[in-house]
Formats: structure tokens, sequence, C-alpha cells
């Protein structure tokens, strides 16, 4: 666990400005995929239209969400920059892409939704914390959305660490 949080110190950093929008609530209502969902709750079985944990309206719900929130530091489709891995002039790592080509998928759901909620700070990173004004709902779908780019076989790999990580 401690070499789990080490390593995400070293790869989630993120902008070092917060954006200022108030949150828009793009939770499903009368669907329940997405109003009541909680980390601890996300069923893994693979659903209709993605094969993956998520459903569509979550995915899509989850990409307004990212763009608004999390694309003008990790990229439109969460691929960040080609410099990544190399300090800036502030002496901070850019945000890592979340597209399956970095570290995110190493990471299970609980890890990756606890960095959006208090932001990079506890882990020696800039990312603003969301979690004044993001659900753990729409934190979820935020994941769902940047997951969707994940290739198949990085999805299986991250599915394998997810279902051991809740043994």
């Amino acid at each position: 666990m401690v070499s789990s949080i080490l390593l995400l110190a070293f790869v989630i950093v993120s902008c070092s400005e917060e954006s200022g929008k108030a949150a828009t609530n793009t939770m499903s209502s009368g669907k329940g995929d997405s109003s009541e969902m909680t980390v601890a709750l996300v069923d893994l079985t693979p659903k209709v239209g993605t094969n993956r944990w998520y459903t569509v309206s979550q995915k899509e719900e989850g990409q307004a969400i990212f763009s608004q929130y999390c694309a003008s530091c990790h990229g439109k489709k969460a691929e960040s920059v080609d410099t990544w891995r190399k300090v800036d002039d502030n002496g901070n790592y850019p945000p890592p892409p979340l597209n399956g080509s970095a570290h995110a998928w190493h990471h299970p759901l609980a890890t990756l939704d606890m960095v959006i909620h208090d932001g990079g700070a506890p882990l020696g990173g800039v990312m603003p914390a969301w979690g004044e004004i993001l659900t753990e709902g729409q934190r979820l779908q935020a994941i769902a959305s940047f997951q969707d780019y994940w290739t198949d076989e990085t999805y299986a790999m991250w599915l394998e660490r997810e279902k051991s990580s809740r043994e």
C-alpha cells in the first residue's frame, strides 16, 4: 500500500490552478446507474454497450465532467503532454495521461477516487482537490470517461488489479 501511494505520488501531478466553476449535477436521475454510486458498491460485471464496469450513460456523463474539470490539464482525450515525465520550470511534473498510456491503470477505483477527491497535495503533487465540488458518483463517472480510452488489454489488466484490491 505504501509503495502504491509513493508511486502514485510520483505520477499524480496536475494543474496548479483550480477551476472556479461550480459543479453541474450531471448525475442520472431515475436511471439508477449513477445517482447512488459509490466506489464500494461498484459492480464490476461487464455492462451492455461498454463491456466494462460502467454503462454508456455513465461514460457519457463522465465525458462532460472530464471536459469541464480535467481536460484543461490532462488533455481533451486524457492524453496529457509528451513531456509528462519531465519536471517543469516550477519543479513539478506535468499531469500524467489518463488514457492508459501512463500509470493510472495500475490503481484501483478507490485510489483513483481518492486522488480526485483529495487532489495531489497529499501525494506531493499540485492537482486541485475536487471532493467539495464533485460527488462520489460524478468522480466515478469521470473515471469511466478516461477508462473508456483504455484498450481492452489495458482494461483487463486493470480489472485484475481491481479485483485483487477487493480481496
